[in-house]
């Protein structure tokens, strides 16, 4: 993916346009040379004549292909992208600078208000934050700030990883989707050790455990229309929930009548799971019913997909959706059932509807903080990150919005940000970066640890065995271990250990922080390719190679 510069001057631009180049090509040719030499009269000891050498600085043939406008380009230029000065900034959406000079970029925190638990401003602030806590001094946001790629499975899935899941109580397992539709178990430990099972006919949108069955059971949300339940270890499926029971009709299914769940969550204290449709539909479903199907209710508007579903981890009542309708709602589960949606799917459930929040845009995800509950961090293609810090002032503006690169979906995974559940104070945000860096030559998309409660970046995860963009990224809720979903394959990063020679790496410099970075891979890195066809084909190239 580009890597993005700063714009170049005129004298620079204008030395490396293409007509230079193709006039020093042609200049280094042995005929040009020869011709240049007959036309040139030879300059004797005696002679004080001087040949002229013109070089045009004019930029008046250059065109913008993002403006339209002359005299500047913008664009891919190899590996390197490069800013049109009469557009906004790309990160922060603001005029008057580039992505390479603007300050979001550089200090994720810029324009951040802190929260009042870590803040120290004012008396008031510092006797809140003592009696809360029983301590006037700050807690630091405690999380490794060096990161190395220890083990990887490199082309497990047959299309780009849509979703992660860790197994409730097996450390080392952990679940993944793809965009065909399979879904993989993975033991992190063991690196082979893989299953991948043909379970949906589209995208896995969504995976989640089931309570009560000791983590051998798990659903899916798919985009085939289907809520699925299945046994990890066989792969055996029970159909709980399918939109398109008479599946695709050439010339009579469309997108307009054609079901899709995107986002899904299960209610341990009510034993019910909860999925969002295509069309702004939740979906109540109790698995161990023989009608599984309780109801559904229009909570967005009609044709907005509901992309993420998140019931409070501390009030099984309350609710968290967010959709394309640019909204993230709060919904009482309790009131469901007194406003369902009628045929035409008018008529919004607002009488379960506690808030709505807007946004500038459609909303990736809207999470609850995995502690307490008592926080909301929506993901927004804004390029935004909001947080509230108390659910009782949801009404108002988010508390902060953190700028971060993540505005673009197009054959990407969403991006989402997510909370570690291993940080007590609930501050600690995992994300993938969009935007890449260039460390020494090499363009490489970091992932960042955000301090919800300041903006602050505590530590980006880069590492030269993974070059590719990570939108699918999740913290172990035990251990110190993130899983990335980086196209079709897994990657698990774990803290450098300490001890460990960090100084052998790339010496490289960050163009972000304009600091020299010290990239290195992990002395115990293990990956396995689990494309065992590609494998062979590989093989059978060398073999050729050899004979001939």
């Amino acid at each position: 993916m580009p890597r993005w510069v700063e714009h170049e001057s005129e004298d620079e631009a204008a030395s490396t346009s293409d007509e230079d180049v193709a006039e020093q090509a042609a200049a280094a040719s042995p005929q040009h040379t020869a011709k240049r030499k007959a036309a040139a009269p030879e300059a004797g000891p005696s002679s004080n004549k001087k040949v002229k050498l013109s070089i045009s600085l004019s930029r008046a043939k250059l065109e913008c292909h993002v403006c339209g406008q002359k005299g500047h380009c913008a664009g891919f230029v190899g590996s390197v992208y490069q800013d049109c000065p009469n557009k906004p900034c790309y990160l922060c959406k603001q005029p008057g600078h580039t992505t390479m000079t603007c300050p979001y970029r550089i200090a994720p925190e810029h324009g951040c208000t802190q929260a009042a638990s870590v803040s120290g401003d004012t008396l008031l602030k510092a006797v809140q934050r003592r009696e809360l806590s029983g301590s006037s001094s700050r807690i630091p946001v405690q999380a490794a700030t060096q990161w190395q790629v220890d083990t990887a499975v490199l082309r497990l899935h047959s299309r780009r990883c849509t979703c992660l899941e860790f197994h409730p109580s097996r450390d080392n397992i952990v679940l993944s989707g793809d965009k065909k539709g399979q879904v993989a178990v993975w033991d992190h430990a063991k690196v082979y050790d893989r299953t991948v099972y043909n379970l949906n006919r589209a995208l896995t949108n969504n995976l989640r455990f089931l309570p009560g069955s000791d983590g051998m059971q798990c659903c899916s949300a798919s985009s085939d229309g289907t809520l699925k339940t299945f046994d990890i270890e066989t792969g055996c499926d029970t159909e709980l929930l399918n939109l398109n029971p008479e599946g695709w009709i050439a010339g009579v299914s469309n997108e307009r009548n054609w079901g899709m769940l995107y986002g899904m969550d299960v209610s341990w204290h009510r034993n019910m799971i909860l999925a969002g449709d295509s069309h702004g539909l939740l979906h109540a479903v109790d698995p161990r019913a023989n009608q599984p199907l309780l109801g559904k209710h229009q909570l967005h508007k009609k044709g907005n997909k509901v992309n993420s579903v998140h019931v409070s981890p501390m009030d099984a009542n309350l609710m968290a959706t967010s959709s394309n309708d640019w909204t993230v709602r709060l919904t009482d589960l309790r009131m469901l059932g007194s406003a369902p949606a009628d045929s035409k799917g008018k008529g919004i459930a607002s009488t379960s509807e506690l808030a709505c929040l807007d946004h500038p845009r459609l909303v990736n995800s809207a999470y609850f903080s995995p502690q307490t509950g008592s926080k909301l961090m929506t993901t927004c293609i804004d390029n935004r990150i909001r947080v509230w810090d108390y659910l009782h002032s949801i009404g108002r503006d988010a508390d902060r919005e953190i700028v971060h690169s993540h505005d673009f979906n197009r054959y990407l995974t969403p991006f989402r940000a997510e909370w570690d559940h291993k940080d007590p104070h609930e501050r600690l945000l995992v994300v993938g970066r969009y935007i890449s860096e260039d460390f020494g030559g090499v363009a490489l998309h970091p992932i960042d640890l955000l301090d919800a409660s300041t903006g602050r970046q505590v530590a980006q995860l880069t590492d030269p065995n993974l070059e590719t963009i990570c939108p699918v990224n999740k913290p172990h809720p035990r251990q110190d271990i993130i899983v990335s979903g980086s196209s079709r394959s897994l990657y698990a990063w774990k803290p450098t250990p300490q001890g460990e020679d960090v100084n052998n790496g790339l010496d490289t410099s960050s163009a972000a922080s304009g600091e020299t970075t010290l990239l290195t891979g992990s002395a115990n890195y293990v990956f396995f390719d689990a494309d065992e066809a590609a494998n062979q084909k590989q093989q059978k190239k060398k073999g050729k190679g050899k004979k001939e």
